[in-house]
């Protein structure tokens, strides 16, 4: 036998040429293998391959072709300019002033349904005259949509609707395209691209039937039962995030060529971006398909400063219609290797404001590191008076966790079908046409006389005229008061552009920040508090009346405060509180809703506050008591409330009005620090002089002496309160002998004597254990220390607070509760600053206090007799109802 010498390096590069050919074929196989993938290229003839590597079929002379009336016809166009988008399927176009409908025999099941369109000029037809209706078999897709208009302020002239709908056994998919009909001119419908998908029973579809795992039921947020989406719903993408990560493209999905975008745009928060490129992701709780393994490859986390994550939140706000359900699919995957175990990083999600988890941990879902997991949440955004709404979704570390932070991987978000089978958003008024479209009259049309149309233009004109004149007068008196949570031009909102444009196509002509609240009419709120009536008061004082009312449609409760003309809190207190509370989100600040100026009255619009004020839980109450851990909590809340106000802003804010009445409770019990009437916002970081406001009882004496406001005067009453919350009684009490009226310098007196545990509220006897009794004394004795610089900050508050709850719980988990205390003393009594937190420069002043020369009270503070001081006194004889505002 001869010998080959080449022939052995020919079957090396032979295998090798085959295994990396299998290899590359292994790899590039999709997760998913959808049973239908069709794309049509519409008014193409042939087929084109896109740049997803699919090839995309004409529907000129196809299967695919539309059905429509043989004497209205549809015409097809190639796109006179094509800038800034792929070849396929944006090329051409199918058009026609007439309604057409494709008709695509698929299997049962849900699918995909991608439309796209490209605003461009087409042969016969003007691009400001596209206005049309989609229907998919009952649903309504679009409705009075007009490309030209969608696109007209976004960058690129191109835009894509996904839709999800279920095609039942023995039916076709029937896709209808219906221009909008007018008596004096044609408007016409087109469509260049279409694209019908498979997807996985359960992909997004959560019926009872078919879910698996009660884990993967959807939450119903704010409702007590989850919701299940059915398979006679459809569903419209709305947003889908790569949390951390860049754009994902359709062909690098997992088989069904969805489009992930960057988060970046919608971002409102700062943020610390973990990613490990190297992943391979564990798919062991959810299917592989789920999402592309970049999006559980990268991350949005709070970082390692703990000390900002504890008044901090990741926050993302997305524009949606209102008077929807959303589905709201939020990804997860611990991609941090230091991170091991359950419990580590534990945090809150809230999802348009309301609470949807409470304690989220991803781990303790997973099981493991680098395995994803996703949660789903539906929520109502309801008609509020606008077409649009920030939806808003928080995360919010939990400070009874080991690692106080908070993570996100990816956002998809889905608008569901209303009861009509409707995914369209409030109707948009067709423009006003001049001219008819060229080779579009119809024969009806033609017959008409010079003289009727001459007298209808005539008349059309006078009537348009007309309104135009209606609107504008309307619009002004509008604009004069108006405001509203987003009040941009309609069409900026119906693209969806950027939400950090900082230039608004509308501005309210009054000086109160419409842009971040809301305003409502007097008659609205007359309606809303039943003209005022007195039984719907819920809290009194000298500013005067909180009312409970109802807005919208009496959907949402509120809590309406209407101060009177006389009140000391005048004007620009009024308007300090707005802006104040519309720069400010936290979960421990309770939020500002709208105001009203009409007729010279001053009303504010808060979310209601189920629990009312913490003071009508403490004493002189029918409520039942809360327990020692309740009170710890809530102080922490408000600590933490408080803690934001001075770190969180550009200029750190002094509320100055720290008390009981301000602390307002949910119906869950988290507390809220309320009523910013009297904050100052300093520049930087010294004393500021000022005249002296506060309530007696709480007010700081080194700020009542000098003048000089800190943050440490806000610590001083948050002492107090922590006194009013231990010992159940009033910071200020006239009615009992001098030396014990004032409970801060009562409460200091029976800690130098050893006798606190004599004054501490009977109903916690034997229930608090004595370790942490003696830090929280030690704590509150520290906090009203004379003067300010001997006072610990709101952070060392909120962190001392939170070890005397973690050493209640440990002693509750041994069954120690036996508190026999005798006496405290503060670690740094003998003067040793905690530490010196000083603003330098201005702040906003208010020129409405009224000076109060003497008052008797049983607080004594040297060398006041000379110092002029304002104080909002709260009524000595306390208020019978609480406040909720």
């Amino acid at each position: 036998m001869k010998s080959h010498p080449m022939l052995t390096p020919i079957l090396y590069v032979c295998c090798l040429f085959f295994l990396l050919s299998y290899l590359t074929i292994a790899t590039s196989t999709p997760l998913y293998n959808p049973v239908e993938n069709v794309v049509v290229n519409c008014g193409s003839p042939g087929s084109l391959k896109g740049d997803d590597d699919r090839y995309w079929i004409g529907d000129k002379g196809s299967k695919f072709a539309p059905t429509e009336e043989s004497n209205y016809k549809s015409n097809t166009s190639v796109a006179q300019s094509q800038v800034s988008v792929g070849i396929v399927p944006y090329m051409t176009a199918r058009l026609s002033y007439w309604q057409f409908t494709y008709v695509f025999p698929v299997t049962p099941g849900p699918k995909f349904v991608r439309l796209y369109f490209y605003s461009a000029v087409y042969s016969g037809f003007e691009s400001s005259k596209d206005f049309f209706t989609v229907k998919a078999g009952s649903f309504t897709l679009l409705r009075n949509f007009s490309a030209s208009i969608y696109t007209d302020s976004l960058d690129q002239k191109n835009v894509y609707k996904e839709f999800c709908i279920n095609v039942d056994e023995n039916k076709k998919l029937n896709l209808t395209f219906i221009p909008f009909t007018s008596t004096s001119m044609n408007y016409h419908a087109f469509i260049n691209g279409i694209e019908i998908v498979s997807m996985p029973m359960d992909l997004y579809y959560k019926p009872q039937d078919v879910i698996k795992g009660e884990e993967f039921v959807p939450a119903y947020v704010g409702q007590p039962k989850p919701i299940y989406i059915d398979y006679s719903m459809a569903l419209e993408m709305v947003y889908r995030l790569n949390v951390g990560g860049s754009a994902i493209q359709a062909k690098d999905d997992t088989g069904m060529f969805r489009k992930w975008s960057e988060d970046r745009d919608y971002l409102l928060s700062g943020g610390f971006v973990p990613r490990d490129p190297s992943l391979k992701p564990k798919y062991t709780k959810i299917p592989n398909y789920t999402a592309p393994d970049a999006v559980y490859q990268s991350a949005i986390s709070m970082g390692p400063d703990r000390t900002k994550n504890k008044q901090s939140n990741l926050t993302w706000g997305l524009p949606v219609d209102t008077g929807f359900n959303y589905l709201v699919r939020l990804h997860f995957c611990e991609i941090e290797s230091e991170i091991h175990a359950s419990g580590t990083r534990e945090f809150y999600i809230y999802i348009d404001y309301q609470l949807a988890e409470e304690r989220a941990d991803v781990l303790l879902w997973t099981d493991d590191n680098d395995t994803p997991y996703y949660k789903d949440y539906v929520v109502m955004i309801k008609n509020k008076g606008n077409d649009t709404h920030l939806l808003s979704i928080d995360l919010h570390s939990r400070l009874d966790a080991d690692l106080i932070d908070a993570i996100l991987n990816g956002v998809e978000v889905f608008k569901l079908s209303d009861s009509d089978n409707n995914l369209a958003g409030a109707n948009i008024a067709a423009p006003l046409l001049d001219q008819q479209p060229s080779g579009a009259s119809n024969e009806s049309k033609s017959k008409k006389t010079t003289i009727f149309i001459a007298i209808g233009s005539v008349l059309g004109l006078l009537v348009v005229l007309t309104l135009v004149c209606c609107m504008v007068l309307c619009k002004l008196k509008k604009t004069k008061h108006y405001g509203s949570y987003h009040p941009l031009a309609k069409w900026w909102w119906w693209s969806r552009p950027d939400p950090y444009r900082k230039e608004f196509s509308r501005r309210t002509a009054s000086s109160l920040p419409g842009e971040l609240c809301r305003y409502f009419r007097l008659d609205e709120i007359k309606t809303a508090t039943n003209n005022f009536n007195e039984d719907l008061i819920i809290g009194v004082g000298g500013f005067g009346n909180v009312y409970k009312g109802m807005i919208e449609q009496g959907n949402m409760m509120v809590a309406i405060k209407r101060m009177k003309q006389e009140s000391r809190q005048g004007a620009l207190e009024f308007m300090t509180e707005i802006k104040m509370l519309s720069q400010l989100r936290h979960v421990h600040l309770v939020s500002l809703i709208g105001y009203c100026d009409d007729e010279g009255e001053m009303i504010l619009v808060y979310e209601y506050m189920a629990n009312g004020t913490l003071r009508h839980h403490l004493y002189d109450t029918p409520n039942d008591p809360l327990t020692w851990k309740q009170r710890l909590q809530i102080c922490i809340g408000a600590a933490s409330g408080l803690h934001h106000l001075h770190t969180s802003t550009k200029h750190p804010i002094i509320h100055r009005d720290v008390k009981t009445t301000n602390i307002l409770l949910d119906e869950k019990w988290v507390s809220k620090v309320s009523d910013f009437g009297l904050s100052k916002m300093g520049l930087d970081n010294t004393a500021v002089s000022t005249l002296v406001k506060g309530t007696w009882g709480y007010l700081d004496p080194d700020y009542a002496r000098c003048q000089q406001l800190t943050q440490k005067s806000d610590v001083y009453s948050f002492g107090v309160v922590m006194f009013e919350v231990l010992c159940a009684r009033k910071a200020l009490n006239p009615k009992i002998q001098e030396e014990q009226r004032n409970l801060a310098i009562w409460a200091q007196k029976c800690i130098d004597r050893g006798t606190i545990s004599k004054i501490i509220d009977p109903y916690l006897t034997n229930k608090i254990v004595p370790e942490c009794l003696k830090v929280y004394v030690e704590l509150a004795e520290s906090c009203i220390c004379d003067h300010g610089i001997q006072r610990p900050t709101m952070n060392d508050v909120m962190e001392k607070l939170e070890f005397a709850l973690e050493l209640q719980e440990q002693a509750e988990a041994t069954n120690d509760t036996n508190s026999e205390v005798v006496s405290f003393r503060v670690a740094n009594a003998n003067g040793d600053p905690w530490y010196n937190n000083f603003y330098h420069g201005q702040v906003l002043e208010s020129n409405s206090e009224t000076k109060l020369s003497t008052i008797s009270t049983g607080l004594s503070y040297p060398s006041l007799d000379s110092v002029n001081f304002s104080i909002t006194s709260e009524d000595v004889s306390s208020c019978t109802k609480n406040s909720s505002s």
